[in-house]
């Protein structure tokens, strides 16, 4: 009877530390999360408790009471649907269009219009606050919905541009090209070829963009002054006061604004997982 080899009998138990290990990566970073909605679920006595407890010995949802009979909670709310939408449909379809004239033009500068994009996403967010606010000042957008959405723009559409880049050259030429034979003009190959080859891209793509207009604080912060065009992240800012933390109100307003991105996430992970690694070639 010939002996297992080394290599295989130790296949399993590797396999099996990578799973504990994975799992363990997991917790970690499911753990927070957890400990927002267990608190959002607490009463006010058990969150102010010496004794933290993993499981509310009462659960309650005064505290989702009390966010969703605030009136400004909706329209943040809304203010924060619009920015998110106009940001992810405008970044996708300015972002598609650069990326397609990149991945299968030749023109003076493509090299330099790369690394430019690529520059771009290496400078900190934070440095460019102040000439951002006045920018947006001198061109009157400051403290409006639309300066946000320019200011979003700003930053995922360098990123988009480069990822889809991947994506669109990954489509072969074959197929636009006997399409073409077909009698498809440009136009048409594009929304019959390379836009159904792209879509896991501008998947993948429409969740980072989502994620960052939705959430996003630091430049709403200092954009938006006026209550009315306050966003969700702003919004849940109220909570926190000189006389105090309402953590139980702050942590069901912060479960109840994790929901869409939850939702959104489920609705796309079909296509997502692919999106991550297709557009991986060299373009």
């Amino acid at each position: 009877m010939n002996p297992v080899p080394r290599r295989t009998a130790g296949r399993p138990a590797r396999t099996a530390a990578l799973c504990v290990l994975g799992l363990a990566v997991a917790a970690v970073w499911a753990f927070p999360v957890y400990w927002m909605a267990l608190t959002a679920f607490e009463p006010g006595a058990e969150i102010r408790a010496a004794t933290p407890r993993f499981w509310p010995r009462r659960p309650t949802w005064e505290h989702f009471a009390q966010v969703t009979a605030d009136p400004l909670f909706w329209h943040a709310v809304r203010n924060s649907a619009v920015v998110t939408g106009a940001t992810v449909v405008l970044a996708m379809a300015v972002a598609l269009g650069s990326a397609l004239a990149v991945a299968r033009f030749r023109f003076r500068g493509r090299g330099l219009y790369v690394a430019a994009v690529m520059l771009v996403q290496m400078v900190p967010h934070v440095a460019l606050v102040i000439p951002i606010f006045l920018t947006l000042g001198d061109v009157g957008l400051s403290d409006s919905i639309p300066g946000l959405v320019v200011t979003y723009l700003a930053f995922v559409l360098p990123f988009a541009v480069w990822t889809l880049r991947g994506f669109v050259a990954a489509v072969p030429r074959e197929l636009e090209e006997a399409a073409m034979v077909d009698g498809c003009g440009r136009a048409a190959v594009f929304r019959r070829v390379v836009l159904p080859l792209a879509l896991p891209g501008l998947v993948a793509t429409s969740v980072y963009a989502m994620v960052l207009a939705w959430n996003e604080y630091l430049f709403a912060y200092f954009l938006l002054g006026t209550p009315d065009q306050h966003t969700v992240p702003l919004w849940l800012t109220h909570f926190v006061t000189t006389e105090g933390t309402d953590y139980g109100a702050l942590m069901a307003g912060s479960t109840i604004v994790a929901l869409p991105v939850v939702v959104f996430f489920l609705l796309v992970q079909r296509h997502l997982a692919g999106g991550l690694t297709a557009g991986a070639v060299k373009g």
